[in-house]
């Protein structure tokens, strides 16, 4: 069945909107796992419903957690670690959530029960080797049903370490087998250290992860190893703590909203921004000055205000911050001179590889792009032209070609639907933007 093609609102005149961002996918699954493997049951509000959120949910409760999820809240009681343990296998849907095919399989390989592991075909090309192999190396069984390293998997533990054991894993693909490790670490028999190897992606959805654990009581440690490529905590095993919390707004999904302001003009404001965050999308009040924005955070609400026209090109380094290239790649397209995306090459496992897909896109537009092995380097076009774009079932890649129809009258969309992997209303809440006046307020 075909997909019915989106046609990409075209902004009218400048904006004046206020925009209610739902909360953090990822706070979203660390809390909710968090929550599962407690000591004592949790109550959270300000979770996000989308599909990845709701398959992560159906896993916890497959491996014994007892949760209640309605709207945006939940209440979590945890599983029992010392139940007994189940006969019967079980198999885990991730779609395409990484969370859910990096943060699940250590929790699953706790004990002797098998769980098998799969997901939407595109799932099937995200990097899982690095992460299963050190499981492997602390006594999983892991069974490959395709490419090695891949999804389908099958998994079965128990998990066995000695005392003042040290779990190894290469993070330069992706941040996630750092925090699923971590994440898994107060449950295990002795504490533990883990080391990452490599250049460290995304280090600060690690800060992230070890930011909640130490709300919940865990006693997690950064080793100072005194070389810059090396990092490690210490992680004692003490269950966390249950408690009542509140989950911010998605910060990097609050980026194409705060993006219109640059290339429609006006401003957009997000209210609820937090002070101090560990969520990488915090990055916008450093990265949409460089491009021509005036951005202000007031009574815990952020405002970006621009004039129409006045993007400049920008050279960054977005290795800790891959997941807002793709809002970045499209503000490009408007910019007065060249930019150059760097450190982004891990980006090529997450729901597609976003630097082909990036490329490709932006030469639609009729971009120059030469497409490095981990950058983009984008000349843009004295007018871009409109095009029929591909989200490649990245939700990512559907709000950058929205960005783009806002400047590019007969811009359309393959795939508008992906967006509800993290912004089920996406598509009204853009309409309302577009429309968007003085008095108006958006919220999802």
């Amino acid at each position: 069945m075909t997909s019915r093609l989106w046609q990409a609102p075209v902004a009218s005149g400048t904006l004046d909107a206020t925009i209610e961002i739902p909360g953090s996918k990822s706070l979203s699954a660390r809390e909710l796992y968090l929550a599962a493997t407690a000591d004592s049951p949790s109550s959270l509000t300000g979770v996000l419903d989308s599909r990845d959120t709701r398959l992560f949910i159906d896993a916890l409760r497959l491996l014994g957690a007892d949760i209640e999820f309605s709207g945006t809240s939940a209440h979590v009681v945890p599983l029992d670690p010392q139940a007994p343990e189940h006969t019967d296998e079980i198999s885990i849907d991730c779609g395409l959530s990484g969370t859910v095919m990096r943060f699940i399989p250590p929790l699953a390989a706790l004990n002797s029960r098998i769980t098998h592991f799969d997901g939407d075909e595109g799932a099937r090309l995200r990097p899982l080797k690095p992460l299963l192999d050190a499981l492997a190396q602390c006594g999983a069984t892991i069974t490959y049903h395709g490419e090695e390293g891949f999804l389908p998997f099958t998994i079965q533990g128990p998990l066995r370490l000695p005392a003042g054991a040290t779990i190894t894993v290469d993070a330069c693909a992706s941040s996630q087998f750092v925090s699923s490790l971590l994440l898994v670490a107060p449950m295990l028999s002795h504490p533990v250290t883990i080391s990452a190897l490599g250049k460290v992606v995304s280090l600060p959805h690690i800060e992230m992860t070890c930011q909640t654990m130490r709300a919940r009581g865990c006693d997690v440690e950064e080793i100072d190893e005194g070389a810059p490529a090396f990092h490690s905590w210490h992680v004692i095993n003490e269950r966390p703590h249950g408690l009542v919390n509140s989950i911010e707004p998605d910060l990097s999904n609050a980026g194409p909203f705060l993006a219109a302001a640059l290339v429609c003009g006006g401003k957009v404001t997000i209210p609820h921004w937090p002070a101090e965050t560990t969520q990488a999308g915090d990055a916008w009040r450093d990265i949409l000055p460089r491009l021509g924005a005036d951005v202000t955070l007031h009574d815990g609400a952020l405002t970006v205000s621009a004039k129409a026209g006045h993007i400049r090109g920008i050279d960054v380094d977005l290795a800790d911050v891959g997941e807002l290239t793709p809002t970045i790649a499209a503000l490009t397209v408007f910019a007065d001179s060249p930019s150059f995306l760097r450190g982004i090459g891990h980006l090529r496992g997450h729901e597609t590889d976003r630097l082909a897909a990036l490329a490709t896109e932006l030469r639609a537009c009729g971009c120059q792009v030469d497409e490095g092995t981990d950058y983009l380097a984008i000349t843009p076009p004295t007018t871009p032209t409109p095009a029929l774009h591909h989200a490649y079932a990245d939700h990512r890649m559907a709000t950058f070609a929205a960005i783009l129809g806002l400047g590019i009258p007969g811009t359309t969309l393959d795939d508008i639907a992906c967006t509800s992997k993290t912004l089920p209303d996406f598509p009204f809440m853009w309409a309302s933007l577009v429309t968007s006046s003085k008095e108006a307020s958006i919220e999802a």
